[in-house]
């Protein structure tokens, strides 16, 4: 008889849990549609996610943030925001829930609470701007995702308008080709939404937002302006065009006024937002590169060990899927053992990402090694970083370091802390952020001065995340933040 009543105690107990996550889903659309503000929960996103989903965050902010947040406040909480006069923003849902429940005795209402914390987000402080102009200039891996990030953001206050993409090529078939990649992905799934061809105006419509596609081989010779677009934002994502001198024929097709590179730049600023974005002065350049994924994806775990630590030296080897860059089938390649078999070969091969750090971390400069392996996986890959510090540290300390760097500070949108025993790399493909920190492999010395760690990444999503929120910063559509 106990048994059975234990039974039915907790099914109805995660009943009510399922009927408070509707609940929450239910506000997260409505505040994104009405207000324009994102509710994200410890950085996750809500909007989009299933209800198991939004319980399983709860259930990681237990494990992760040791402040247990019960999906019941947090529906409660976003109740209360629908009623606020609030600008566009983006708030993190989980961060309130759980100042909530330390603070609650100080206030006498949620309301009150949330009027404190956000005293800052009403509209009457908000900060202005207009939507700006995207151009996607090439449409492969990171070009695509883009593309799906860039629509599905839309309705988020109108920051970014994805209006144009390049390709070589318009005919009917090829466009109806390029659609059916938008809509169908092998690794990353299928779209989550409508996308249609209209042939006759050489365009997609997708999510109802009508997107121009222009062949073109020369990037000065388009004209935007012709199709309404003005003042935009060119993201190159094709790999042909790295530094200044090419990247500036962008600037010279009527209707552009910056532009970001998917890749490594040579003689232009190489930013990994979340750690050296600050130092760019955006009214004197308009030409930056996204910097690489690998380099995304080691950045921030090495600038928290080095503020807290301190590098001496180090070696970085990159597990890292293939690419397109590399042969199907044995083939001649420009670059040594590349030609070889990418499905079925582990094949060595150098990664700039090494030096590339240093653009990102000065400090870092001369101390770090670096080489790749790529690896039979279509995406999902691993940085381990050996490492030689100058103040020791033990497992304990190394890991709450970075938990706390994922949780609050500048990293919390580039650090995923992942405490799963059993995580492999497809675990992590769709993640976020561009660098998860593998907790449970970190190894450190017995004398504390040696250390190895476990970066996964997912080399396209997670770096095309890092892309949009480079194109927010750099187009000035930032929103009122509270992380």
């Amino acid at each position: 008889m106990e048994t059975a009543l234990g039974y039915e105690k907790e099914l109805k107990s995660h009943i009510e849990q399922e009927r408070a996550a509707v609940k929450l889903s239910s506000n997260v659309g409505e505040l994104l549609y009405d207000k324009g503000v994102e509710l994200v929960f410890f950085r996750n996103h809500l909007n989009d996610i299933t209800v198991a989903q939004v319980l399983k965050l709860h259930v990681y902010s237990t494990k992760v943030v040791n402040k247990p947040v019960d999906i019941f406040t947090s529906a409660e909480l976003s109740q209360e925001l629908l009623s606020m006069d609030l600008a566009p923003a983006k708030l993190d849902i989980g961060k309130l829930a759980s100042e909530w429940l330390n603070e609650q005795a100080n206030y006498a209402s949620k309301r009150e609470f949330l009027d404190d914390k956000l005293a800052g987000f009403g509209k009457d402080n908000a900060q202005p701007f207009e939507p700006r102009d995207v151009v996607l200039y090439g449409f492969g891996r990171i070009g695509r995702l883009a593309a799906r990030e860039l629509i599905k953001q839309a309705g988020k206050g109108q920051q970014l308008r994805l209006r144009a993409i390049v390709t070589r090529g318009d005919s009917p078939e090829q466009l109806q080709k390029r659609a059916a990649l938008l809509k169908n992905d092998s690794v990353h799934g299928a779209f989550d939404g409508t996308v249609s061809v209209d042939t006759e105006n050489a365009a997609m419509i997708i999510n109802g937002q009508i997107v121009k596609m222009i062949a073109a081989s020369n990037p000065e010779d388009i004209d935007y302006t012709k199709y309404g677009i003005n003042n935009a934002l060119v993201i190159d994502n094709t790999g042909v065009f790295t530094n200044r001198e090419a990247l500036s024929r962008h600037l010279q097709a009527k209707g552009t006024s910056r532009v970001l590179l998917t890749a490594p730049g040579k003689e232009i600023p190489n930013i990994v937002y979340g750690i050296n974005q600050g130092e760019l002065d955006l009214d004197a350049e308009n030409i930056y590169s996204a910097a690489s994924c690998t380099t995304n994806a080691i950045s921030p775990v090495l600038k928290v060990i080095n503020d807290n630590y301190g590098v001496v030296k180090g070696h970085i080897e990159t597990i890292h899927a293939y690419t397109n860059d590399q042969n199907l089938l044995d083939n001649m390649h420009k670059k040594p053992r590349r030609g070889r078999s990418a499905a079925i070969n582990m094949v060595i091969t150098s990664t700039g990402a090494g030096a590339a750090v240093t653009k990102v971390i000065p400090d870092l400069k001369d101390k770090l090694t670096a080489n790749a392996v790529r690896v039979p996986t279509p995406n999902g890959s691993l940085a381990i970083l050996k490492l030689e510090l100058a103040k020791g540290t033990t497992v304990e300390d190394l890991n709450e370091a970075m938990r706390t760097a994922a949780l609050s500070g500048e990293l919390v949108n580039q650090i995923y802390f992942a405490t799963d025993p059993e995580m492999v790399s497809n675990d992590i493909i769709g993640n976020n952020c561009c660098s998860v920190f593998d907790s449970n492999a970190t190894i450190v010395s017995k004398d504390g001065n040696s250390v190895v760690l476990y970066a996964w990444y997912d080399n396209e999503f997670g770096y095309t995340k890092q892309v949009i929120r480079m194109a927010k910063y750099i187009t000035k559509v930032r929103r009122a933040i509270y992380y």
